[in-house]
């Protein structure tokens, strides 16, 4: 009966899904300026919509670990969609209509955000209970769509923006905002299945017991923030590297390594049944470590720019790796599982670019020393795969 389904629509609605949330992430940042032009609203309240922004998927990612089971999947997809879409069609209006512009802005960017929480959440267990058969592939080759949606979104805005101006923001928002309408269409009707539906599922309190899994929670922090930090920060190299203008480094830099970890998880979506999922991991985090090296210690700025670019493909699979590893080792998981998860990836990615801005403020605002300091995540996330290699060769 199973076989008769068309999982292939759900693994579409998925990438539909990863592409939503790349929307959520990386559009908004766009028109800071336009914002603060419009609105007349501070850098320092501009600082604060990337904030409420992962701040609601973190709370999103907790709540989640309790909830979606018992509210369902295909209900929890749904209003991520619904939510996504809704959160962005806010943000043309509210601004205009509260007393507060501000307000009405944060309000907007929650609901994406909630949105884009339980997409992080969900559209890996809806995949991993797919009866597919490379998941370790077909888990990398998903992830993919969030680098290259981040990729779309960050070309296809700054194509209509230099088409029919920046004035018409609001138009574009909208257009965005039917990506994820049409998707929970699709959610409606493709089949979904649930993981455990047997009863094998562990209880949170089971689940947090397994050191194995804390294991994986250490591995998915370090893996967050090799990916995160440097792709937060890449965008100052390209303005170095180049001489280009502020502008074009945040769209180019973000672009450049979005395409090299895009291109590095559909590598590993195509030939992952011809390799091991740990000793890949183990030679990307060493590439991921000289990355770092090289954009930190290279004398020359456009082999700065080339550790940040390349940085991309050694950190591709670090994040889908860790969820297929988690899954293969953690096997009674279940949704609770994916949700610490993606919390852990969150910590991760909002602990790194932390460190190196402080590390940068507290050596006379030098960005190469802050991500020096910064190289210690990839280091940590090889000695562990070093020891989880062992392990499990023991183990076999």
């Amino acid at each position: 009966m199973s076989q008769k389904k068309n999982y292939r629509k759900t693994l579409t609605a998925c990438y539909l899904g990863f592409v939503t949330q790349a929307i959520s992430a990386n559009f908004t940042p766009l028109l800071f300026l336009t914002f603060k032009g419009t609105y007349g609203i501070s850098l320092e309240q501009l600082a604060m919509i990337p904030l409420v922004f992962y701040f609601t998927q973190l709370l999103v990612d907790i709540v989640a670990a309790k909830y979606a089971d018992k509210i369902g999947y295909r209900l929890c997809v749904i209003a991520s969609q619904l939510l996504s879409s809704v959160g962005l069609l806010f943000l043309t209006f509210l601004p205009d209509l509260m007393p507060n512009a501000f307000a009405g802005i944060l309000i907007a960017v929650g609901l994406y955000a909630i949105g884009s929480g339980l997409i992080e959440v969900l559209l890996s267990p809806i995949v991993e209970a797919c009866p597919f058969e490379n998941k370790a592939g077909v888990m990398s080759l998903l992830h993919s769509f969030y680098c290259w949606g981040a990729v779309g979104v960050i070309l296809g805005s700054t194509l209509f923006f230099a088409l029919f101006g920046i004035a018409q923001w609001k138009i574009l928002t909208v257009i965005w905002a039917l990506i994820p309408l049409y998707n929970a269409i699709n959610f409606i009707s493709c089949p979904i299945e649930k993981l455990g539906e047997d009863g094998t599922n562990m209880s949170i309190r089971q689940l947090l017991s397994v050191p194995m899994f804390w294991m994986m929670i250490f591995l998915m922090i370090c893996a967050g923030s090799s990916e995160a930090t440097m792709c937060q920060w890449a965008s100052a190299f390209t303005e170095s590297a180049l001489e280009v203008s502020k502008l074009i480094g945040d769209l180019a830099g973000p672009c450049l390594f979005a395409v090299f970890m895009g291109i590095a998880r559909m590598l590993y979506g195509k030939f992952s049944e011809k390799l091991n999922l740990v000793k890949t991991m183990l030679l990307c985090g060493f590439s991921a470590v000289l990355c770092y090296l090289l954009a930190s210690l290279a004398p020359l700025a456009i082999l700065g720019l080339a550790g940040c670019a390349l940085c991309g493909l050694a950190v591709g699979i670090m994040w889908p790796g860790t969820i297929s590893l988690s899954s293969q080792k953690c096997p009674g998981g279940g949704t609770a599982m994916f949700a610490f998860l993606a919390l852990a990836g969150d910590l991760g990615a909002t602990a790194g670019p932390v460190l190196v801005g402080k590390v940068a403020e507290m050596t006379g605002e030098n960005l190469k020393n802050g991500l020096l300091a910064a190289t210690i995540f990839p280091v940590c996330l090889v000695i562990e795969l070093f020891l989880l290699s062992k392990l499990f060769r023991k183990a076999d």
